[in-house]
């Protein structure tokens, strides 16, 4: 008996995988301190989880619209016209469970066999793996650190083909936490204009972690107006990974085609995780930028730690809560039975001999780094970084 060949080119999450083994470690007695993966370590503002609880009461329990409850896609719409200065319909919004379906959604409905799509690198994980389940192509555009992990006009055109469906990236990046200005973002969308065919999705779930200016999002731009899918939701900004709610915005004949999709495969989203994402829209922010600004304060933390380590080279990133520095200078370096030829290899071995968990840039399209998650606590991020600084110095 064999899966199907869509499953079997789909490589399982390197993030999960990371921390199913950190898991293993805890339960055998190790102080683990887990860097790979990217949740915030707050709990979900209180104003939130009343709206939760106040749905629960007011039985809000039953089958909600495949694209969203109509209170939620208001909250959406007015989200994007004050934070944005976007102008949206409710019904060119749909709702799913989590910016992961959304992704999914669009890839699924708009692509297939024969078609390429643009991915830059670094790239978040799961890109590449929904783009085989579409069973289209991936063609990946490199950005290295030396230029901030932001792709170029010349790269993007350069990319292009008759082939090419859509343009996927995000901003701030996941792994990288590079954001690209409004200039830079102009910059790519005056290639986009010689290329109609060209669909473009921003990812934009990192959106409230953005530390240097004002977030700027390439569907600003009136000639891309019916080109750009924006792909958002509450999961990063409000701390709500376990509540699932991620949410698109896009032209209307592309919200029609995903809320299709998304019917036969799991309609509509959470009731009560839907009341608790309009609350988090529509009331206070004040919590969200609390958060964001200690990511900033662990930014600066884990950044200068980051560069008293020799061998590390690291840039600053404009948002999320990512650290991805190039580790190849110590690659064909040993330490006891541990011989560093990938990234991969580095990865275990801090997991493996300093208890700290990262992920391999292989992952995310560039095996030169690894990537590690700076949303937890101060004194264990310092820790952490103690530890892997004693494990770089012993390679030899």
């Amino acid at each position: 008996m064999n899966i199907s060949e869509r499953l079997a080119n789909v490589n399982e999450s390197a993030t999960l995988a990371m921390s199913q083994k950190s898991r293993e470690l805890q339960s055998q007695g190790h102080d683990v301190i887990n860097l790979s993966i990217g949740q915030p370590d707050f709990n979900t503002p209180d104003h939130i989880k009343e709206a939760a609880k106040k749905a629960i009461d007011d039985n809000i329990s039953k089958y909600t619209p495949v694209a969203g409850l109509p209170v939620l896609k208001e909250a959406i719409c007015t989200k994007f016209k004050r934070d944005n200065n976007l102008s949206f319909n409710p019904s060119q919004i749909v709702v799913s469970n989590g910016a992961k379906q959304s992704i999914a959604n669009v890839l699924l409905s708009l692509t297939g066999p024969g078609d390429e799509v643009i991915i830059p690198a670094p790239y978040w994980v799961s890109y590449i793996e929904i783009v085989n389940l579409a069973q289209s192509k991936s063609v990946v555009v490199e950005a290295g650190i030396e230029q901030d992990f932001k792709i170029t006009p010349e790269q993007l055109e350069e990319a292009i083909t008759d082939k090419t469906k859509i343009f996927l990236f995000s901003s701030p990046s996941n792994p990288t936490g590079s954001s690209y200005t409004k200039e830079e973002l102009e910059a790519l969308a005056k290639v986009f204009v010689k290329y109609p065919h060209v669909i473009i999705v921003s990812d934009e779930i990192y959106e409230l972690i953005n530390f240097d200016g004002k977030h700027e999002s390439i569907a600003q731009f009136e000639e891309l107006k019916d080109r750009v899918v924006v792909v958002n939701g509450v999961s990063k900004g409000y701390a709500m990974t376990g509540w699932r709610i991620g949410y698109m915005a896009a032209p209307q004949w592309i919200a029609d085609a995903c809320n299709k999709l998304q019917g036969q495969f799991t309609s509509g989203a959470c009731s009560i995780s839907q009341m608790a994402s309009a609350a988090a829209l529509n009331e206070t922010q004040e919590p969200s930028m609390q958060m964001k600004e200690i990511f900033k304060r662990r930014r600066d933390l884990v950044v200068k730690m980051a560069q008293e380590i020799d061998g590390l080279k690291v840039n600053k990133p404009q948002g999320a809560f990512y650290l991805f520095p190039e580790v190849d200078s110590f690659f064909g370096k040993s330490y006891e039975n541990y011989t560093i030829n990938s990234a991969s290899d580095l990865a275990l071995y801090l997991l493996e001999t300093v208890y700290v968990a990262t992920v391999t840039g292989e992952a995310f399209g560039s095996p030169k780094c690894l990537r590690f998650s700076y949303a937890t606590a101060d004194d264990l991020l310092v820790e952490a970084m103690k530890r892997i600084k004693i494990a770089l110095d012993r390679l030899q």
